[in-house]
């Protein structure tokens, strides 16, 4: 049984400011060090479940954040950047299962350190018409490949929309969304206790293929600045809804890649993060 684990920093157990998962924040080194302990919790529930292979990959901000040395000695680490499969660099339809680790809401939920990607340019995004942030395209990328999503960590705001989009992937809260910035913890040992046991509970047995997709799907981005839209429309297939809103049509997860090429450009132009 081959295991995926797609590992983001603020939906970690006991992070809930910039400075806890900003390199050079004054918490970065202590939020990185919870970070290593939510994943390697993880990858001892698959491990547990029958995993002979487990690849973690990377996948917030300079996407440099987990220690190798740190890291359970089972799993393999994708470490940097750039990613053209983003947060999901590595997935292929070999792998039985993915797990979401320290994820957070979409852009506008009242969620711990809630953004899409890009959290000063990007302000809405839908696929087929259903507003998505990372949470959902990640489920929806993967089930592209063939492969399902089956467990998630985060915040209770994070739970609640994996749960909205999929309401059979295993929700593990570690804390509890009082703001975007503020939260009620739960305890360390306990959190990662409930990690371990959920991610093994979610591989037995080994989850069964999601059904295939439809063979094309919509994106659609809202940016804050309509200078960011009269640059993407130069990309073919590429078009405009309004002055800050473009979309595309194509299957995934080819679309996914796509919006990798789309933040990099808005990061170019807007002196942002492509994607964290």
């Amino acid at each position: 049984m081959r295991i995926y684990l797609s590992v983001d920093m603020e939906g970690i157990t006991g992070l809930v400011d910039r400075d806890d998962v900003q390199p050079g924040g004054r918490d970065y080194e202590r939020g990185r060090s919870m970070m290593a302990e939510d994943v390697d919790a993880a990858i001892r529930g698959a491990i547990t479940a029958g995993a002979t292979e487990v690849l973690v990959n990377d996948a917030h901000g300079p996407m440099r954040n987990l220690l190798p040395e740190h890291l359970h000695p089972a799993a393999r680490l994708v470490r940097g950047k750039p990613k053209n499969m983003l947060m999901l660099e590595g997935l292929t339809a070999e792998y039985d299962a993915a797990v979401c680790v320290g994820y957070h809401s979409r852009a506008g939920a009242l969620g711990v350190l809630s953004h899409s990607f890009m959290g000063h340019e990007i302000e809405d995004i839908w696929l087929d018409g259903r507003p998505a942030g990372e949470i959902g395209l990640a489920h929806a990328t993967a089930a592209a490949l063939g492969v399902p999503v089956v467990a998630l960590t985060g915040d209770d705001a994070a739970c609640a929309e994996m749960t909205a989009w999929d309401e059979s992937v295993v929700t593990v809260p570690v804390k509890y969304a009082r703001d975007r910035f503020a939260a009620e913890l739960r305890p360390a040992e306990e959190a990662r206790r409930a990690i371990e046991d959920a991610v093994a509970a979610a591989l037995t047995p080994v989850p069964k293929r999601p059904a295939e997709p439809e063979e094309e799907s919509t994106l659609a981005v809202r940016w804050q600045s309509a200078s960011v839209v009269a640059v993407l429309l130069g990309i073919p297939g590429v078009t405009a809804t309004d002055s800050r809103t473009v979309q595309a049509r194509g299957p995934l997860p080819a679309l996914y890649r796509q919006l990798g090429v789309w933040m990099r450009v808005a990061a170019s132009l807007t002196n942002q993060p492509p994607y964290c």
